[in-house]
């Protein structure tokens, strides 16, 4: 099983002893690389998709637009469906992963999380960390500011209101909002 795959699966890293993890490091340096190219004045919409499918190593749809700019600390790991909408300065951390269905709009300055570390106390264990993956299902909607943690699946047609930190699963056809979020008003599913 290669780094990568271990990242995906959950497995737990540590930085300092996975002589593996130097490919991770070196994927994060060509993915800076190429997003401070294309958030420096890049405005073509098709260039932008070109650009970030390099960066996420699969085409982005047509049907689908990214506002710069937008910052990743892997890349690699990030899937985006049809339809859609992610708006300016979005950061994904996505070792563990991140999926966007079709249909998904995400608000401006909106963070994706999917990589942790345990809570250890000793310092010489932080420098372990494992991937949990972020999806977000077909129709959902995030607001501006909204921070999803890792191992979060953002249900169908939910919408998460603007600056909510979501911790935990947010049900289809649902609004949720606040720090932590929480459920706050169904969504009719006619």
């Amino acid at each position: 099983m290669t780094i990568f795959e271990k990242a995906l699966a959950g497995e737990m890293l540590d930085r300092r002893i996975d002589p593996e993890v130097a490919k991770i490091d070196a994927v994060q340096v060509q993915t800076s690389r190429t997003l401070a190219k294309l958030n420096q004045g890049v405005t073509d919409a098709a260039k932008i998709r070109t650009t970030f499918s390099q960066i996420i190593d699969r085409p982005i749809p047509s049907s689908s637009t990214i506002l710069l700019p937008i910052h990743s600390d892997f890349g690699h790991h990030i899937w985006i469906g049809e339809r859609v909408f992610i708006n300016m300065n979005c950061t994904f951390v996505d070792v563990g992963g991140i999926e966007i269905q079709d249909d998904v709009l995400i608000g401006p300055n909106v963070q994706l999380v999917s990589v942790n570390h345990p809570l250890d106390r000793q310092p010489a264990l932080r420098h372990r960390f494992y991937g949990r993956r972020v999806v977000i299902k077909r129709n959902a909607w995030l607001g501006a500011g909204v921070t999803v943690l890792p191992g979060v699946t953002i249900g169908e047609n939910a919408v998460v209101g603007g600056g909510a930190v979501v911790t935990k699963d947010v049900p289809d056809n649902t609004v949720v909002a606040g720090v932590p979020a929480k459920i706050i008003k169904q969504l009719p599913t006619d």
